[in-house]
């Protein structure tokens, strides 16, 4: 994990993860780390909550509840990083060089949620307006085109 973390006010959402020293293009910056269990349980288990930080791991149907400095680290449609699968491990990666003082990102690619919504409020001129990734908003047009001609 690279060091020179901090957790301040964003003008995404409420909080953001930012450096306080130069991070490499390359670098794992942070690990999403939590215990790890099935959609199925993370479903049950925050029915009634509102905010969640689960990260889906891939295929498996596996989430991380991630409860950590990655937890603050926001969406963002043109963002410095990205995720990574590295040896099991999801790492939040630096896509370019980036400088103090800076926010850190990456596209959140929300899928198979029943949430309505999932805005994006990035700001950025790449804003697609939502944190669904593309697959996720195509099946949503599809199934209200079938929904529409019920």
């Amino acid at each position: 994990m690279v060091s020179g973390l901090m957790i301040r006010s964003s003008s995404i959402h409420a909080a953001g993860c930012y450096t306080t020293r130069p991070i490499k293009k390359g670098t794992p910056v942070v690990e999403y780390d939590g215990p790890r269990f099935s959609k199925e349980v993370a479903d049950e288990r925050y029915k009634d909550r509102f905010i969640t930080y689960l990260f889906s791991t891939g295929d498996s149907g596996e989430v991380i509840d991630g409860f950590g400095t990655a937890m603050f680290i926001n969406h963002c449609c043109d963002p410095n990083c990205e995720t990574e699968n590295l040896d099991g491990r999801i790492w939040i990666v630096a896509t370019r060089d980036i400088t103090p003082g800076e926010e850190l990102t990456y596209e959140y690619n929300l899928h198979d949620s029943d949430d309505d919504d999932a805005d994006c409020y990035c700001g950025k001129a790449k804003c697609r307006g939502t944190m669904f990734s593309e697959e996720e908003v195509k099946r949503r047009a599809r199934k209200a085109r079938r929904a529409a001609r019920a």
